[in-house]
């Protein structure tokens, strides 16, 4: 790291304790030193996917809290409201992806969650894309709500409510820095959005934000406020400059020094003029608070940084009175939420659902093709299940299942449709999903998936795009090309949701997903099921005719892990944005070697 040698050489000069002053008093202050370096604190969330009120570790409500409770924006704002005190020059910041994963959500829309963000005080928000679930017209009213700013430079739209209240970045006079909000351009497949908005390329925008602010104004310090994922964090910051620092959502991804951490916090990424961005995200839920001091030089660069994420446990405080608001906030739903409508002896597990088969998504694709089959006669019987791995949201664990833990896992009330395609089709739709791209548009597919128990794919993922499928069988029987086969699917997948199927209206929507999983739980109480290999990979290079058990033997034991994510939505989300694997290649330097390497310098003066 490009670290100034002269700021470490004063603050360490200035006390006996250097470790203690560089931290604990110095990075702590607000200050301008001599050489005009500033320091400012960043707090941060993304993702918490209205989770409003404490959660357990699938997800779900916490029960039980000797088992562990986390996050909560009680807990949150105590945090938060201490560090502000402690860290003068500051800015709460907030990367989006409020809406949709609890029933905070599902049974008051935006409204309890606007109310919550306020008495937060933000400074600014971005925009997931979630915030779209409900439309254009349900976020136009929440936003109008905010007592804050949003800013999303590459959103832009004809509806009142969002071009009124949504803008490119904020200026903070008082800190000279300007934050750059921008939000996956992959919303309007994986949400729902109205034809008179429009999303433009993330980076592109990113860019001229920052050429506009320097040209209208004196701002050096920019910082990105970003929903577009980790990895898209990364090509930004490559493809861009002027940015000192991106703080991210979106793909829900963990940063810092723990064991299941994906990278490090901050990850540091050159742009295109050799300079160095500091990149951090909050993980997701609200479970993990952001936190990072970084000093910038005089022409707005970061020099220096100290923090981490904090964990938001059970030994973190909470602020009483949000608790108590939000505790008041259940009443209305808690009755109905509470009515248990069956029971597990195996724990429904979401978590690895974006890398391939998991239990949870076999067990919501089967219940689908099931509810299908018990209506069909004899010549209209479905062939199976298929369904986006980003509308999976929680695990249910094991023991008794509620109807408020069935919306949690699938909160988005998509219903059940059927659509009928050629063998030949199929393999097309299914080369794409093992790709990660759609072979009749060639844009990208924004989830991995999961199938009914009738269905078994086998792939290679060495081969070419187009060439990867080796076999797909359909009840044991190799799929024929110009057969036709009945595919048990969601609303939200036929009108080109993630991008696996071309989109069409032609179909009539049947129950709910949720519906039909609480069904299916009833039919089948205690559930008592096993993950299966479903979609499995091999290294045969070209297709057979084998069935499924064949082809099982010749396929590794895990299944895939070539989806296009994270996943959520998201994406989860639906599911998250596409990961191009450049992360491995860049270089990462921790605060400690800094420090030595400056400690050791300082000695030699």
């Amino acid at each position: 790291m490009k670290t100034s040698i002269s700021l470490l050489a004063l603050a360490l000069a200035t006390s006996a304790c250097a470790e203690d002053v560089l931290f604990s008093k110095r990075m702590s202050k607000r200050f301008i030193d001599d050489d005009g370096n500033y320091n400012i604190s960043f707090f941060h969330v993304n993702d918490v996917h209205a989770h409003l009120d404490e959660f357990s570790s699938s997800g779900g409500d916490c029960d039980d809290p000797t088992e562990g409770c986390y996050g909560g924006y009680a807990r949150i704002k105590h945090t938060v409201d201490g560090l502000r005190e402690e860290h003068p020059d500051n800015l709460w910041l907030n990367a989006g992806d409020e809406f949709q994963g609890t029933l905070f959500y599902s049974y008051y829309k935006g409204e309890k969650i606007a109310e919550a963000l306020n008495t937060l005080e933000f400074d600014a928000m971005t925009l997931g894309n979630h915030e779209w679930d409900g439309g254009d017209e349900e976020l136009g009213e929440f936003l109008q709500n905010l007592t804050f700013p949003v800013v999303s430079c590459n959103v832009k739209s004809e509806y009142t409510g969002l071009n009124k209240t949504i803008k490119n970045y904020q200026i903070f006079e008082e800190h000279n820095l300007a934050v750059i909000g921008v939000t996956t351009d992959t919303t309007p497949s994986i949400s729902s959005v109205g034809e008179k908005t429009t999303f433009l390329d993330p980076i592109e925008e990113v860019q001229k934000s920052v050429w506009d602010i320097r040209n209208s104004t004196n701002i050096t310090r920019i910082v990105a406020l970003t929903h577009i994922g980790y990895d898209v964090d990364q090509e930004l910051a490559a493809k861009t400059e002027g940015l000192s620092l991106i703080i991210g959502g979106h793909s829900h991804t963990l940063l810092g020094d723990m064991d299941d951490a994906e990278g490090d916090y901050p990850t540091i990424v050159e742009d295109i003029n050799g300079d160095e961005v500091f990149i951090v995200t909050a993980y997701r839920w609200g479970e993990y608070l952001g936190y990072i001091d970084v000093t910038f030089d005089e022409d707005g660069k970061a020099l220096a940084y100290h923090g981490a994420p904090i964990h938001m446990d059970n030994s973190t405080e909470m602020d009483t009175a949000l608790n108590k608001t939000i505790k008041g906030w259940r009443g209305p739903f808690e009755k109905f939420a509470a009515v248990v409508v069956g029971n597990t002896n195996v724990e429904l597990d979401q978590t690895i659902c974006q890398d391939g088969d998991c239990l949870l998504g076999q067990v919501m694709a089967d219940a689908m093709y099931e509810y299908r089959l018990e209506q069909a006669d004899d010549d209209d019987k479905p062939d199976f299940a298929f369904i986006n791995s980003g509308g999976v949201r929680a695990t249910i664990n094991e023991g008794n299942i509620t109807r408020g833990e069935v919306l949690t896992s699938f909160p988005f009330g998509n219903a059940i449709v059927e659509l009928t395609y050629t063998g030949s089709e199929l393999t097309k739709i299914f080369e794409g999903a093992v790709a990660g791209i759609n072979l009749s548009n060639e844009e990208e597919i924004t989830s991995w998936f999961q199938i009914s128990k009738t269905l078994n794919i086998t792939y290679n993922p060495d081969n070419k795009n187009g060439s990867k499928i080796i076999s797909i069988t359909v009840d044991g029987e190799a799929l024929k090309d110009d057969q036709e086969y009945r595919m048990i699917t969601l609303d939200f997948l036929a009108g080109g949701g993630d991008n696996f199927l071309e989109t069409t209206t032609d179909f009539i929507t049947l129950d709910t997903q949720d519906e039909v999983l609480i069904q299916y739980l009833e039919d089948n109480n205690p559930l008592d099921v096993k993950l299966e290999k479903r979609v499995v990979t091999t290294d045969k290079q070209t297709a057979d005719n084998s069935s499924s058990e064949d082809s099982s033997e010749d396929s590794s034991d895990d299944s895939s892990d070539d989806s296009s994510d994270d996943s959520s939505d998201d994406s989860s989300d639906s599911s998250s944005g596409g990961d191009d694997g450049s992360a491995a290649s860049i270089a990462k330097v921790s605060l400690f070697a800094t420090l030595v390497g400056t400690t050791i310098a300082l000695a030699l003066m």
